[in-house]
């Protein structure tokens, strides 16, 4: 397939779990469980196909966010690429997508708490890290870091 065959789209959160289950709970369906969030109508989930087969996964929560309440803020959960097609760029179109589509929503700004294996990623797509903010996650017990991205061009650092 080419790079020509790729699209994103919003979806529903039931079509992401295989994909987030697979990529980032090591395959293991007794340590996945869905988040309760995933229905939630103010959730916003996305994808990225090859033809039809999902390659990414991406889904935004709104949440105050540990810097900066006072923005509209949704969080970053699950952001997975399938093993397979890592590092073509399939996850940062679906990224760019999904920041553009929530910024149209009037977010000013989104976080996560990004693995450390995957800050560079985050790092080229303009997201920046809280200094101080390194911690394990409770769930995959692997090391993380708060990271933001300001959408608004009126938000300021933290």
């Amino acid at each position: 397939m080419t790079d020509d065959e790729f699209r994103v789209a919003r979806v529903s959160a039931d079509q992401l779990h295989d994909l987030r289950r697979r990529v980032l709970r090591d395959d293991d369906p007794e340590i996945y469980h869905p988040d309760p969030r995933d229905s939630d109508p103010t959730s916003r989930h996305y994808a990225g196909f090859i033809g039809s087969r999902l390659v990414v996964s991406a889904s935004f929560f709104p949440s105050a966010p540990p810097m900066n309440p006072s923005l509209v803020a949704f969080q970053l959960r699950y952001m997975a690429t399938d093993f397979d097609v890592q590092g073509r760029g399939y996850g940062a179109r679906v990224l760019a997508f999904a920041e553009e589509d929530l910024r149209a929503l009037g977010v000013g700004q989104l976080w996560a708490n990004g693995r450390d294996t995957a800050l560079g990623f985050y790092e080229t797509a303009g997201w920046l890290r809280v200094e101080g903010s390194e911690h394990l996650s409770p769930e995959t017990m692997l090391p993380h870091t708060v990271i933001y991205k300001r959408l608004a061009s009126d938000a300021v650092a933290p």
